[in-house]
């Protein structure tokens, strides 16, 4: 097989359409996502997912495993470029790249893929030899999250929580946004993700039988007090206004973290993990 085309031209057209898919607007349109850094771009191809492109830099190589990742991505189907150190630097989306980033296809599931027949990949795809879903399926809901940053570090807290599944309502930031791929460590591809209204997602955790338990500080439950077992979706609101009446009103139960300072809420990746890891607690005793 030939060897990777070269770029060095700032000016080229892959370069600037790399620059693009930064934009949400872009990304959208041409159905495609950045993948950037050795552990995100390792990840994905663990879970199966499939680049359509991989560019990479020699000159901003950080370790010796870069040419093994390269050739992984290769084998996966991925269409090699290498590019000067200049012209990485303009499509890295990180202050330091590692000289490594992807272009992968963006993936869209359902409600209806969640808790029905074997268990997905996170790009729908099923696993061979996975067992049913459980039977109490433990799920995190958050709405309008506004920071990508903090949207990808909640996906890292439900993936170490344990969550079947994430469950992204009415999103204000999407969830290929590369901040979010790089806050998330490249859990957004082990962890099933659906992107929905709110409406239809209450409709179906009701129809499911699904517990709501839902976080405010206008409440005297405290989370410790609830119980935070069985079939189970926990409900975070945005960093600025918290959850909308909606959730307020049709959840099952409303429950608060109790706050001792001058502080009345608490970062919603923070708060969280503080939940999420309540719940696990109740649900391994």
């Amino acid at each position: 097989m030939s060897s990777p085309e070269k770029i060095t031209s700032l000016q080229n057209p892959r370069v600037k359409q790399l620059v693009k898919l930064r934009e949400r607007r872009d990304r959208d349109d041409a159905g495609l996502f950045l993948i950037e850094g050795y552990r995100e771009i390792r990840r994905a191809l663990e879970k199966g997912v499939h680049p359509r492109e991989f560019y990479f830099c020699p000159d901003w190589f950080l370790g010796e495993n870069e040419p093994a990742l390269i050739e992984q991505a290769k084998q996966a189907g991925a269409q090699l470029f290498e590019l000067s150190k200049d012209a990485f630097a303009k499509v890295a989306y990180r202050e330091r790249p590692d000289g490594l980033l992807a272009v992968a296809a963006q993936w869209k599931r359902t409600l209806d893929d969640l808790l029905v027949g074997r268990a997905l990949r996170p790009t729908g795809t099923p696993d061979v030899g996975d067992k049913p879903r459980p039977t109490h399926p433990f799920l995190l809901v958050v709405e309008a999250i506004e920071k990508p940053g903090n949207l990808g570090t909640i996906l890292r807290s439900a993936d170490a929580a344990g969550c079947d599944a994430v469950i992204v309502c009415d999103p204000v930031t999407d969830v290929f946004n590369p901040n979010v791929v790089r806050a998330s460590t490249g859990v957004l591809f082990s962890v099933p993700i659906v992107v929905a209204d709110s409406a239809a997602v209450h409709a179906w955790l009701k129809a499911k039988g699904i517990r709501i338990v839902a976080t405010t500080p206008d409440t005297p439950n405290l989370y410790t007090k609830a119980d935070l077992r069985g079939a189970l979706a926990i409900v975070m609101g945005s960093e600025q206004y918290g959850l909308s009446e909606f959730w307020l009103k049709e959840s099952n139960l409303l429950v608060r973290i109790p706050m001792a300072g001058q502080a009345d809420s608490l970062n919603v990746a923070m708060a969280t993990i503080i939940t999420l890891f309540e719940a696990v607690r109740q649900r391994n005793e």
